[in-house]
């Protein structure tokens, strides 16, 4: 198959605010002082009636928190997580100056999720008697996927179109690439993409069933990994034409589907070189101007061991690659815009994170994976993204 489409370039975004909540903290300077002292978000499983044997990254104060009166008919863990996350690093200014500038009915909302608010579904099956779900659950509107698009729609009052992006891993890079087309065919100026999905009885025991779960925290890249850690998060970014004024850009996007297997990559990793190669031809850069890799890297063997094999084909040894797994766990359909936003850290401070929990490197991986931690000032940065089916994507941010 070919490894390019050779698409054309496309016109950069501007980047006016983001954010992420993870289990390192809420909001973008907690994950940034995480990465940059490598302490982790992961603890012993402690989440459900009878905790998997595992390693976990919650957020705290999610059982805690409450969403705002007006909204009480969205309540549940998912769409709590995503009114923490929407609190964060002035994101609601940002939006609220977008639909200024150009009407609500002009900003999209593009939300990527994996289980959206399944967990409220699992309890009002657990709660329920003689079939008849409890009475505080009786709310149809976050027992469907689009929950989360729904519960964003009702907070920020925003009124252009409301898309809900459900590929598995890679739900939450690809809502990049669907706001970009937006608005350059013209539907909308803006956008607000995101990603959330909270930690449930149905992630848990389903990846575990799959073999895909580790009894340790996870080590991408690793000689030893045997699985990957999960965990839960949300984020959101802006999204708006560049006036010339943005510090930071999504400068490209690539979306393959190799649809290889339900649960594995391909062994060659051809849709992962077809996302990256892709979204570098979009940005209009060379392989070797990208600075820092962030990579999917989920701590299981095949994966890890397929995404290197992709990289080292196109990559020189130069390159800062890394899987930020180990601080956060696996967020799923959140992953993608947890890891855009390390990728953009990385953009504006220098900080390139390394690997954690890793101290063995594979052999089979090539020269670009890191452990350690780097600092250095890099112009264009790049995130990976892969789900089930695979579902392909890759991102170019860049600066101004």
């Amino acid at each position: 198959m070919p490894l390019s489409t050779d698409p054309a370039p496309i016109e950069a975004l501007a980047i006016r605010a983001y954010t992420a909540t993870t289990a390192l903290g809420r909001g973008r300077q907690a994950q940034a002082d995480a990465l940059a002292a490598r302490r982790a978000g992961l603890r012993r499983n402690d989440f459900g009636a009878d905790p998997l044997d595992t390693w976990i990254g919650r957020v705290d104060g999610l059982e805690d928190a409450a969403l705002p009166p007006a909204l009480a008919a969205w309540e549940c863990r998912n769409n709590r997580l995503a009114w923490l996350a929407l609190q964060q690093d002035g994101l609601m200014a940002a939006v609220e100056a977008v639909r200024t500038r150009h009407g609500a009915d002009r900003v999209a909302i593009v939300i990527g999720t994996s289980t959206s608010s399944i967990g409220a579904t699992e309890e009002a099956y657990a709660r329920a008697v003689d079939s008849v779900v409890p009475a505080d659950l009786q709310r149809p509107a976050v027992h469907q996927p689009h929950s989360l698009g729904g519960f964003v729609q009702a907070a920020t009052g925003l009124a252009g179109p409301s898309i809900t992006v459900a590929t598995a891993c890679s739900s939450s890079a690809k809502v990049f690439a669907q706001a970009a087309r937006l608005i350059q065919a013209g539907i909308v100026d803006a956008a607000l993409v995101g990603g959330v999905d909270t930690l449930c009885g149905s992630v848990l025991f389903g990846f575990n069933s799959l073999g895909l779960v580790s009894a340790q925290p996870a080590r991408p890249f690793d000689r030893d990994r045997d699985g990957l850690s999960l965990g839960e998060a949300g984020g959101f970014a802006v999204l708006e034409r560049d006036d010339g004024s943005a510090t930071l850009r999504l400068c490209g996007y690539g979306e393959s589907s190799d649809a290889h297997h339900m649960s594995a990559p391909h062994p060659e990793g051809l849709g992962a070189r077809l996302a990256m190669g892709d979204a570098l031809a979009r940005a209009a850069i060379a392989p070797d101007q990208i600075g820092y890799l962030n990579l999917h890297g989920t701590a299981t063997p095949a994966n890890d061991a397929v995404e290197a094999r992709a990289i080292d084909a196109l990559f020189g040894d130069g390159l800062h690659a890394s899987s930020t797994k180990g601080w956060t766990g696996h967020t799923l359909g959140a992953a993608g815009i947890v890891e855009s936003v390390f990728a953009l850290i990385a953009l504006e401070d220098g900080l390139l994170p390394g690997t954690l929990n890793s101290q063995v490197p594979d052999t089979a991986c090539g020269p670009q994976l890191r452990f350690d931690n780097a600092q250095r000032r890099i112009d264009y940065a790049m995130n990976n993204s892969f789900g089930f089916g695979g579902n392909n994507c890759s991102l170019v941010f860049g600066r101004a």
